[in-house]
């Protein structure tokens, strides 16, 4: 009998070795490497449609793809104006985030236009799904279950079903039945996924793959699987809040700068299509709270900062969030007590968002300065107030780009006064429902926005 030949390899980032060692030489993660027996596989990546023979480049037809609406507003947004046929989108979060919800309401749907949709489940029976559909309105004629984990088997089903729309719930649970390997390692997935690929491509059909993520949040299995897909939508939201955030991580048909805000009901995620009301309802010209006006995109959105500094006697302090780049606040901080002398820096230091919604750009700057500012001074903003722009490691403010969509949008929600970089204010036009207050340096800023009583 032959000696089984075997392998070590890395959960994390599928890097192989000869023999098992504590710590993975490629991603540095401790305890990753699994024993993996080695199979003979021929020709696993053998081409299932016709060769095709290369040609210039000018010669290549240019007709548009035909894409085709999801019933959601939001996920057609982030999609970049619907699905594309032969696309294979990789779909991640943290467990109960709504990533089957979301996909199963996509399913109905679809299947409701007069469409074949394939849901293939690998983590339940096909009984909880009809149950969730109900509970959730998803049931269509042309919407086909199967609970299904076997490769071979899909591949069966989608050539005999000739679907539109396929899903895949989840990578992690599909396997091969020529590995030799556990259902969600890194051979398994890695062929799995490089088989829908093919068979996504050959068949023309439309590819939604659910995948697991880990405990520090990043999608679990090989990187290659990110690479194979057309699509990677990243969902954020926290387990106990009513909001989730979809965010495109990679996009081969359309912008990356796009999200999907969504709502979670008993009936299921809704859409949110006017999110600034989403995240002020409870707002409060209070100490330390500033109102931003990000953009996410071309979706102008208003997000509350709220920032508490306060002295410690232990040492080194604390600067803390989850929803702001912790370099950003400390290059800020310095700004704020090299420049204006605030003794900030023997003081903890939280910044939060209001819902837990992540912001990175520039144009944030300036309000987190401010909020921190007005913490440490404990002296209250100017109300009504919306603040935007950068801020250089001089205390200059800089303009920042798409002022006219901050402005717009924070008229549209009612706010008076508006702090905005200098250049900015010269390429916008002046409107009675607001006073737009140009600042050029973070030092007129804070007089501006606190003024003294």
């Amino acid at each position: 009998m032959a000696k089984k030949k075997i392998k070590y390899v890395c959960q994390e980032c599928g890097a192989e070795s000869v023999k098992w060692l504590g710590k993975c030489p490629a991603c540095g993660n401790w305890n990753t490497l699994i024993e993996e027996e080695i199979s003979e596989i021929k020709n696993p990546h053998a081409l299932t449609a016709a060769f095709e023979t290369p040609r210039r480049i000018a010669e290549v037809d240019m007709e548009e793809l035909p894409r085709f609406m999801t019933g959601s507003g939001e996920l057609d947004r982030v999609l970049g104006g619907g699905l594309i046929p032969g696309s294979i989108i990789l779909i991640a979060g943290d467990p109960g985030v709504g990533k089957s919800s979301l996909t199963l309401a996509v399913c109905a749907n679809v299947a409701r236009n007069g469409k074949k949709v394939l849901y293939v489940t690998g983590e339940e029976s096909s009984r909880q799904i009809r149950m969730r559909a109900e509970r959730l309105n998803a049931l269509a004629d042309e919407l086909f279950i199967c609970a299904e984990n076997n490769f071979e088997r899909i591949t069966h089903h989608v050539e005999k079903l000739q679907p539109e729309l396929l899903i895949v719930d989840s990578i992690q649970t599909i396997y091969k039945s020529e590995i030799e390997s556990a259902p969600g390692s890194v051979s398994q997935v890695r062929e799995c996924s490089a088989g829908l690929m093919r068979l996504s491509k050959s068949l023309c059909v439309t590819t939604f793959i659910i995948g697991h993520v880990t405990k520090d949040g990043t999608l679990a299995g090989p990187r290659v699987l990110e690479h194979i897909v057309d699509t990677v939508l990243f969902f954020e939201g926290e387990r106990n809040a009513d909001f989730r955030v979809l965010r495109a991580i990679k996009n081969r048909f359309g912008a990356t700068s796009e999200i999907g805000l969504f709502e979670m009901r008993d009936t299921g995620l809704e859409d949110v299509p006017d999110a600034s009301k989403l995240f002020l309802p409870e707002r409060a010209d209070d100490i330390g709270s500033v109102i931003v006006p990000t953009v996410e995109g071309t979706r102008p959105l208003l997000v509350e900062v709220q920032a508490l500094v306060a002295p410690t006697p232990f040492m080194p302090p604390r600067r803390t969030s989850d929803a702001v780049d912790i370099k950003r606040i400390q290059l800020l901080l310095a700004v704020l007590e090299k420049r204006l002398h605030l003794s900030i820096g023997a003081c903890d230091v939280y910044v939060k968002t209001a819902g837990g919604i992540k912001i990175d750009e520039p144009a944030t700057d300036l309000p987190i300065a401010v909020a921190l500012a007005s913490s440490f001074a404990n002296r209250k903003l100017l109300p009504q107030c919306v603040i935007f722009g950068e801020v250089g490691l001089s205390g200059e403010v800089r303009a920042v780009s798409k002022a006219r969509q901050r402005v717009d949008e924070s008229i549209r929600m009612g706010f008076t006064n508006i702090i905005l970089p200098k250049k900015n204010f010269a390429e916008i036009s002046k409107s009675a429902k607001v006073n737009l207050l140009p600042v050029d340096n973070l030092r007129d800023a804070l007089k501006i926005s606190m003024p003294r009583e």
